[in-house]
């Protein structure tokens, strides 16, 4: 009779216990799942091999808008240099490119970088590739898919890969109502053909390159490991 009491005492308390472990296991799988990526973790070989100086190579393009490549990469060189890198002038590179037949930069994405480390000294190699560029005048959109490959001259590796799929918020709203909504749609539609691939093109830029792991002449150089990184992927609206 006493072991059955103890038995039946023993059931009831695992009764009671069960849903406090189920608690608690669910808690960690939550926990464990919601622990957002640090960059040192999503980009580890920036931190191992800490490039310096960077060359941009001419942007791969894969539109039907033939002048997106030229003018989208003179917007590269600043982004990449207020995250505290040298980067080396387009303005420079370029023509340099054209003559030693470089200008096509998909015949480098995936071959041997040791020239561009020999000729230019660069520690790194950043190859952009143009997916999309349309423009919605009467809907004020301006949408652009950009990939971005940092390689190394080292070793030819991937040191930071990240794509975004940007639309830039172009539209004009005065609040009006009735024929203010017609203006809205005219002015909507000027200022959209007026934002060019230049402004396109910085924002896109800004928005994907934000958790790029910080260069040497960065305040931030080797003090953001720990910084949560974004989405490989990122699809936003920006103004």
């Amino acid at each position: 009779m006493k072991k059955t009491i103890q038995h039946i005492l023993r059931q009831l308390l695992l009764r009671r216990m069960l849903p406090i472990y189920l608690l608690a296991t669910m808690a960690a799988l939550f926990t464990s799942c919601t622990t957002p990526t640090t960059l040192s973790q999503q980009y580890p070989k920036m931190y191992e091999e800490k490039p310096l100086t960077i060359a941009i190579m001419p942007p791969i393009n894969q539109t039907t808008h033939a002048e997106a490549k030229d003018f989208f990469y003179t917007t590269l060189y600043m982004p990449l240099s207020e995250k505290g890198y040298y980067v080396y002038s387009p303005y420079l590179t370029m023509e340099m490119f054209q003559q030693e037949s470089a200008y096509d930069a998909e015949l480098f994405l995936e071959k041997d970088l040791t020239a561009f480390r020999n000729v230019l000294g660069a520690d790194a190699v950043m190859f952009t590739v143009v997916k999309n560029w349309e423009r919605v005048n009467i809907g004020g959109m301006l949408k652009v898919k950009i990939e971005y490959i940092l390689r190394s001259t080292k070793t030819g590796e991937t040191l930071y890969n990240r794509e975004g799929d940007i639309t830039v918020d172009t539209s004009i709203s005065s609040g009006a109502g009735g024929l203010g909504l017609l203006v809205d749609l005219v002015a909507t539609a000027i200022n959209t053909a007026a934002t060019d691939k230049v402004i396109a093109g910085r924002k896109c830029n800004a928005f994907v390159l934000s958790d790029m792991p910080a260069g040497k002449y960065s305040p931030l150089y080797e003090k953001d490991q720990n910084n949560p990184a974004g989405k490989k992927n990122v699809k936003a609206t920006v103004k």
